[in-house]
Protein backbone atom coordinates (compact mmCIF):
# COMPACT_ATOMS: atom_id res chain seq x y z
CA UNK A 1 0.00 0.00 0.00
CA UNK A 2 1.80 3.34 -1.30
CA UNK A 3 -0.34 6.52 -0.12
CA UNK A 4 1.29 9.89 -0.80
CA UNK A 5 -1.62 12.77 -0.19
CA UNK A 6 -1.06 16.88 0.10
CA UNK A 7 -4.03 18.11 2.48
CA UNK A 8 -4.78 21.63 3.66
CA UNK A 9 -7.12 19.68 6.34
CA UNK A 10 -5.56 18.76 9.39
CA UNK A 11 -3.69 15.29 9.15
CA UNK A 12 -5.14 12.17 11.44
CA UNK A 13 -2.45 10.34 12.89
CA UNK A 14 -5.21 7.80 14.30
CA UNK A 15 -6.25 6.90 10.38
CA UNK A 16 -3.09 6.85 9.13
CA UNK A 17 -1.39 3.91 11.63
CA UNK A 18 -4.51 2.32 11.59
CA UNK A 19 -4.16 1.78 8.10
CA UNK A 20 -0.55 1.13 8.55
CA UNK A 21 -0.97 -1.67 11.21
CA UNK A 22 -3.46 -3.62 8.87
CA UNK A 23 -1.04 -4.21 6.46
CA UNK A 24 0.32 -7.15 8.14
CA UNK A 25 3.67 -6.00 8.83
CA UNK A 26 5.65 -6.65 11.58
CA UNK A 27 6.71 -3.12 12.19
CA UNK A 28 4.87 0.42 12.01
CA UNK A 29 7.70 3.37 12.10
CA UNK A 30 6.07 6.89 11.98
CA UNK A 31 7.55 10.18 11.71
CA UNK A 32 5.10 13.24 12.60
CA UNK A 33 6.42 16.82 12.13
CA UNK A 34 5.30 20.22 14.06
CA UNK A 35 5.36 23.33 12.64
CA UNK A 36 8.14 25.00 15.22
CA UNK A 37 7.96 28.82 16.86
CA UNK A 38 11.27 29.05 16.16
CA UNK A 39 11.71 32.10 17.98
CA UNK A 40 8.31 33.70 17.55
CA UNK A 41 6.80 32.17 14.32
CA UNK A 42 3.30 33.08 14.37
CA UNK A 43 2.20 31.54 11.24
CA UNK A 44 4.19 28.63 8.55
CA UNK A 45 2.44 28.94 4.94
CA UNK A 46 2.72 26.40 2.23
CA UNK A 47 2.60 26.38 -1.00
CA UNK A 48 3.12 23.54 -3.35
CA UNK A 49 2.95 22.87 -6.85
CA UNK A 50 -0.05 20.43 -7.73
CA UNK A 51 0.68 17.25 -9.64
CA UNK A 52 3.94 17.97 -9.33
CA UNK A 53 4.42 17.52 -5.54
CA UNK A 54 1.92 15.35 -5.08
CA UNK A 55 4.04 12.75 -7.74
CA UNK A 56 7.25 13.51 -5.68
CA UNK A 57 5.83 12.15 -2.78
CA UNK A 58 4.24 9.11 -4.59
CA UNK A 59 7.73 8.56 -6.26
CA UNK A 60 9.48 8.47 -2.94
CA UNK A 61 6.65 6.33 -1.11
CA UNK A 62 7.58 4.04 -4.48
CA UNK A 63 11.19 3.78 -4.11
CA UNK A 64 11.47 3.05 -0.09
CA UNK A 65 8.78 0.57 -0.82
CA UNK A 66 11.10 -1.51 -3.55
CA UNK A 67 14.65 -0.33 -1.43
CA UNK A 68 12.96 -2.01 1.45
CA UNK A 69 10.48 -4.52 0.83
CA UNK A 70 7.48 -2.67 2.86
CA UNK A 71 4.11 -3.43 3.10
CA UNK A 72 3.16 -0.14 3.15
CA UNK A 73 4.25 3.43 3.07
CA UNK A 74 2.52 7.06 3.70
CA UNK A 75 3.31 10.64 2.99
CA UNK A 76 0.81 13.13 4.17
CA UNK A 77 1.96 16.83 4.06
CA UNK A 78 0.15 20.06 4.76
CA UNK A 79 -0.42 22.99 2.67
CA UNK A 80 -1.25 26.43 3.84
CA UNK A 81 -1.48 28.72 6.92
CA UNK A 82 -0.75 26.60 10.27
CA UNK A 83 0.48 27.82 13.28
CA UNK A 84 3.03 26.56 15.91
CA UNK A 85 2.08 22.88 17.15
CA UNK A 86 0.09 21.62 14.31
CA UNK A 87 1.30 18.80 12.61
CA UNK A 88 3.10 19.46 9.05
CA UNK A 89 3.71 16.19 8.17
CA UNK A 90 3.28 11.97 8.83
CA UNK A 91 5.39 9.76 7.34
CA UNK A 92 4.87 6.10 8.17
CA UNK A 93 6.11 2.51 7.24
CA UNK A 94 5.13 -0.62 7.65
CA UNK A 95 7.34 -3.63 6.86
CA UNK A 96 8.14 -6.85 8.21
CA UNK A 97 11.02 -6.25 10.58
CA UNK A 98 11.76 -2.63 12.94
CA UNK A 99 15.07 -2.04 10.88
CA UNK A 100 13.70 -1.73 7.53
CA UNK A 101 10.76 0.11 9.00
CA UNK A 102 12.62 2.72 10.63
CA UNK A 103 15.13 3.05 7.57
CA UNK A 104 12.87 3.77 5.49
CA UNK A 105 10.96 6.02 7.32
CA UNK A 106 13.82 8.04 7.70
CA UNK A 107 15.09 7.97 4.15
CA UNK A 108 11.05 9.14 3.55
CA UNK A 109 11.17 12.22 6.07
CA UNK A 110 15.22 12.92 4.97
CA UNK A 111 14.30 12.74 0.91
CA UNK A 112 10.84 14.73 0.94
CA UNK A 113 12.67 18.01 2.65
CA UNK A 114 15.07 18.38 -0.91
CA UNK A 115 13.18 16.40 -3.39
CA UNK A 116 9.13 17.30 -2.80
CA UNK A 117 8.17 20.75 -4.29
CA UNK A 118 6.75 23.12 -1.75
CA UNK A 119 7.80 26.72 -0.53
CA UNK A 120 7.58 27.68 2.98
CA UNK A 121 6.94 30.96 3.91
CA UNK A 122 7.58 32.16 8.05
CA UNK A 123 5.29 35.07 9.82
CA UNK A 124 7.08 36.34 12.83
CA UNK A 125 5.98 39.77 14.47
CA UNK A 126 3.91 40.78 11.80
CA UNK A 127 6.46 40.13 8.95
CA UNK A 128 6.38 37.49 6.28
CA UNK A 129 9.71 35.79 4.72
CA UNK A 130 9.77 33.26 2.64
CA UNK A 131 12.33 29.96 4.10
CA UNK A 132 15.26 29.17 1.99
CA UNK A 133 16.96 25.72 1.80
CA UNK A 134 19.15 24.31 4.33
CA UNK A 135 22.26 22.47 3.63
CA UNK A 136 21.71 20.01 6.78
CA UNK A 137 18.55 18.98 4.77
CA UNK A 138 20.51 18.19 2.00
CA UNK A 139 23.47 16.78 3.98
CA UNK A 140 20.27 14.78 5.66
CA UNK A 141 19.33 13.31 2.09
CA UNK A 142 22.75 12.40 0.50
CA UNK A 143 23.51 9.67 3.02
CA UNK A 144 20.66 8.18 1.15
CA UNK A 145 22.17 8.09 -2.14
Amino acid sequence: MIRAAVTDAAIDIAAELDALESTGGGAVATFTGLVRDDGGVSELFLEHYRGATEAALEGLAVEATARWSLAAATIVHRVGAMRPGERIVFVGTAAPHRAAALDACAFLIDRLKTDAPFWKRETRGGEANWVGERESDHDAARRWR
